[in-house]
């Protein structure tokens, strides 16, 4: 693209109200964003053993403290949502920022499981405004034909976190220890504020729609007409057990490597970040073929939904590695799986704003997601805990997936979505 190109771009989008003609940097910013509250609910996976040596912890324990961050996380989704719509997202998404990262750093501080667990309560409140803010941002800036490659750049940022995350937190915690680990990362982030101070000027919560044109200028979908509805149940279920296969790998893939494979934590780390890597890269790649299809006049509702069913039935071969005694196809399964899952990430996201506008859709989509961050971790340690092998956890993960099937199938469904409030 040449410069006159670009420069043509960039006056016309500035030229649209309420958009940006920073929107792909800030998009970019927000991945970032993602990146770093990734790497902070993951460094805990890292230093797993070495956590539960230190503070005397069983597994059980150890998969309580992983959900905690979920406990409010989830429980401050749909307040968040509610707040975004309201009052816009610079100032939101720069207070929770703070507030995560700091409650991150302060870890190094805590001497017992009470203490871990108060702390990870608190980087999930922090965390919590994230999603909303994000992709208010991108509904606000983006036309349908574009929020696909912008879902999919931002979310990438979910899967690079977790890439990075592990084995950056696992170098730190072997050169430093695992507590100075924790403030490094979490004071260290905070220099993500400067350009979103930069760039992102104002709050302007009127902005909603105005990018896509009239089609999308609805207000929010209002709560009780969204909790009605028999799509919004699709997309809560779907949600759930996509997020549940996510939240099992951030959480006890590493342990899975090492304890089950005999991995070191070198050679852990390298499988980690392939698996979510690969993932981002697959997000981003499903979104922008999203788009292009849409471009061309392909339905945008069904587009997005069998990349969705796609990515479901790709996650789905993780359950294969049990039916195996070969350790290469066990990791492949592994691997493989949390690969394909990238295509449903970007546009099971972008779809629920085609449904349904607003932050608050995205609030309640998020609840659901993070439900299964409380039980996948805490759920996973118990069946460890009680059968002695990842056998059955993989198992759960399979149903989960054919229960998310399921929902888009049957539910998530054009006819099933509820007006919007003007």
């Amino acid at each position: 693209m040449n410069a006159t190109t670009e420069q043509a771009r960039a006056a016309a989008a500035a030229a649209r109200p309420g958009v940006s003609p920073m929107r792909w940097w800030v998009v970019c910013l927000l991945s970032l964003g993602m990146v770093i509250g990734y790497c902070d609910r993951v460094n805990v996976s890292a230093v797993l053993p070495e956590i539960g040596r230190a503070l005397n912890l069983n597994k059980e324990q150890l998969g309580m403290t992983q959900s905690a961050f979920f406990w409010t996380y989830a429980l401050f989704q749909i307040p968040a949502g509610m707040l975004v719509d309201r009052y816009g997202v610079r100032t939101l998404y720069l207070c929770g920022f703070l507030l995560w990262s700091v409650a991150s750093a302060a870890t190094t501080m805590v001497t017992g499981l009470a203490g871990l667990i108060a702390i990870r309560m608190l980087v999930g409140t922090g965390e919590s405004v994230v999603t909303s803010c994000s992709l208010r941002y991108i509904s606000a800036h983006f036309a349908e034909k574009e929020r696909g490659s912008a879902v999919g750049i931002y979310m990438s940022g979910t899967k690079i976190g977790p890439a990075i995350g592990i084995p950056l937190a696992a170098f730190l915690a072997q050169a430093y220890g695992w507590r100075p680990m924790f403030a490094i990362l979490g004071l260290g982030s905070l220099l993500w504020l400067i350009p979103w101070r930069l760039w992102v000027k104002k709050d302007d919560p009127a902005a909603q729609g105005r990018a896509a044109g009239p089609a999308h200028a609805a207000a929010s979908v209002p709560l009780g007409k969204a909790l009605a509805s028999p799509l919004m149940w699709g997309i809560i279920g779907g949600t759930y057990c996509y997020m549940y296969f996510v939240y099992y790998c951030m959480t006890w893939m590493p342990t899975y490597f090492r304890e089950k494979h005999g991995m070191s934590i070198e050679k852990m780390s390298w499988f980690s970040f392939v698996s979510f890597a690969a993932m981002a890269l697959v997000a981003v790649i499903a979104g922008w073929a999203a788009d292009r299809l849409i471009s061309r006049g392909h339905d945008a509702v069904k587009v997005r939904k069998w990349f969705t069913i796609a990515g479901f039935f790709a996650a789905a071969t993780q359950t294969l590695s049990v039916f195996t005694d070969s350790q290469t196809l066990m990791v492949f399964f592994t691997v493989f799986s949390l690969c394909g899952l990238g295509l449903a990430t970007a546009n099971y996201w972008a779809l629920t704003q085609s449904l349904m506008p607003g932050a608050l859709p995205v609030a309640i989509q998020n609840t659901a997601a993070n439900l299964a961050g409380i039980v996948a971790p805490w759920f996973t340690g118990f069946m460890i805990q009680k059968t002695g092998s990842f056998d059955t956890p993989i198992k759960a993960v399979g149903v989960w997936l054919a229960l998310g099937i399921g929902c888009y199938l049957l539910l998530v469904r054009r006819e099933y979505a509820p007006k919007s409030s003007q």
